[in-house]
């Protein structure tokens, strides 16, 4: 499913205009990177988790080069869905 669809879905099932409703949803988004930017993590009841993963420092090889080189430590974001969002895709999916 794409933005473009979720943005028709929402507009279908409230009644709202799709210009409205896109608007909302790119401020969600747009929201939930700048607090992750931040460093700060974001809890949706219900839906699920986005948060930060620390990577370690590690070493990895070129292999066109076959060089060893290292790789810093970083950030990755990630989500972790809800148990409840969990359970009703592992029962809906056949």
């Amino acid at each position: 499913m794409t933005k473009a669809e979720i943005v028709a879905e929402i507009a279908n099932k409230t009644g709202i205009e799709k210009v409205a409703v896109q608007a909302t949803v790119e401020a969600f988004m747009d929201t939930v990177k700048d607090s992750m930017v931040k460093g700060e993590n974001v809890y949706l009841r219900g839906f699920g988790s986005f948060t930060i993963k620390r990577r370690a420092e590690k070493t990895g090889r070129n292999i066109s080069k076959n060089t060893t080189i290292i790789i810093p430590a970083h950030n990755i974001p990630s989500f972790k869905p809800a148990k409840t969002f969990v359970n009703e895709v592992k029962n809906s999916v056949k």
